[in-house]
């Protein structure tokens, strides 16, 4: 299925020029003007006017009080805050979102934190004893709340209940060092960044059921893959980062197809990491060299891009994940600029910056 890049309301990439170049920078000090009343912070929006926004940045989390002070908490991040200068995860890498919260894995805290918008507080969850995580990764949250975090020092699979307690581990040591996780009906998918392939589990038992995918560059083949996304029938998206692209499966493991290379041309990539999908099949790919996000059509197609690197309320600095989430807008509606309907949520995560993760909205603009 083609999108309609006009009917969408996305205004079409012209040159990649416009990104961030591929540098590592220290996001700068934001200065801080004069008190001011809420109302007067202007809304930021993609494309930027006189185009129609399809795209809002709503807000931010990285410390407690961007949850329990609610919109002042945004406000005082805007004006300068005491409450920036303690995050509640010192270097995010996965996220999710789930009945109302946002879950962000932190590499180096042992767990991940919790920003709990409908409780309207957060906490940090480190799990001691035998669920007790040294570097975990990505978080993967099921229908029945069931948390599956990846730990590639563990070199395992972690599975918490929806009350945060240690349920059981998958894999052993030197099997497999996983990246990302997704679970389609009874089965997890893996990316194995050690051994260049996609391991597929029982989502019982942990047995490891098939695989897919090998060393190299070629169709099919896998170089240091990162992070998945379900598709379309139940496919597979994964982010083959040493080779510079998307690649989408069949759960056999038979290949679709690919989507982009190496490049600075719309379309192209850097250093590919996270990957989702919207309802109408658009792709949204984090580039963590360029510290954006491009959106792609059903095709592949570039239609725009969003981020930079820097300090300011919007940007993303050295991105590594992307989340779309339909079932917690409600949540986030208090955030948008007036008469801008938000049909879906965008959530990023980054691992230097200010914002630990930017939360936009993908809606309308309502006359």
């Amino acid at each position: 299925m083609q999108v309609d890049v006009q009917d969408k309301g996305f205004q079409p990439m012209t040159s990649m020029a416009l990104i961030a170049p591929c540098v590592l920078m220290a996001f700068m000090a934001m200065p801080v003007p004069a008190a001011a009343d809420e109302s007067e912070i202007e809304p930021i929006f993609y494309p930027a006017p006189p185009n129609q926004p399809k795209l809002q940045f709503l807000t931010k989390f990285s410390s407690v009080l961007d949850v329990s002070a609610g919109k002042s908490g945004f406000r005082d991040f805007v004006f300068g805050g005491e409450e920036n200068e303690s995050p509640l995860v010192t270097k995010p890498y996965g996220l999710a979102i789930h009945d109302g919260a946002v879950f962000v894995v932190d590499t180096r805290g042992n767990g991940w934190g919790v920003f709990d918008i409908a409780k309207k507080k957060s906490r940090m969850v480190q799990p001691g004893g035998n669920g007790a995580l040294r570097k975990p990764i990505n978080i993967t949250i099921d229908a029945e709340g069931n948390r599956y975090v990846t730990d590639t020092g563990r070199e395992q699979v972690l599975v918490y209940g929806a009350n945060d307690k240690f349920l059981r581990a998958f894999g052993v040591s030197g099997e497999f060092r996983p990246v990302d996780i997704a679970v389609i009906g009874d089965e997890l998918y893996i990316t194995d960044v050690k051994h260049h392939r996609v391991v597929v589990l029982s989502k019982s038992t942990g047995e490891i059921l098939r695989e897919f995918g090998e060393a190299g560059s070629e169709p099919g083949q896998l170089f240091q893959p990162t992070n998945l996304a379900v598709g379309e029938d139940d496919t597979i998206y994964v982010s083959d980062t040493g080779n510079f692209r998307i690649q989408q499966f069949r759960t056999n493991g038979e290949l679709v197809r690919e989507i982009g290379q190496i490049g600075t041309s719309p379309g192209n990539f850097a250093r590919p990491k996270g990957i989702a999908l919207d309802r109408d099949r658009n792709i949204y790919v984090v580039d963590a060299a360029f510290s954006n996000v491009q959106i792609l059509d059903s095709l592949g197609l570039a239609l725009m891009f969003f981020g930079q690197s820097g300090g300011e309320r919007d940007n993303i600095n050295l991105p590594t994940v992307v989340k779309i989430d339909y079932d917690n807008v409600s949540y986030f509606q208090q955030y948008a600029a007036p008469g801008f309907e938000i049909e879906y949520l965008v959530a990023v995560a980054s691992q230097f910056g200010p914002n630990k993760v930017s939360v936009y909205g993908f809606g309308s603009l309502q006359e």
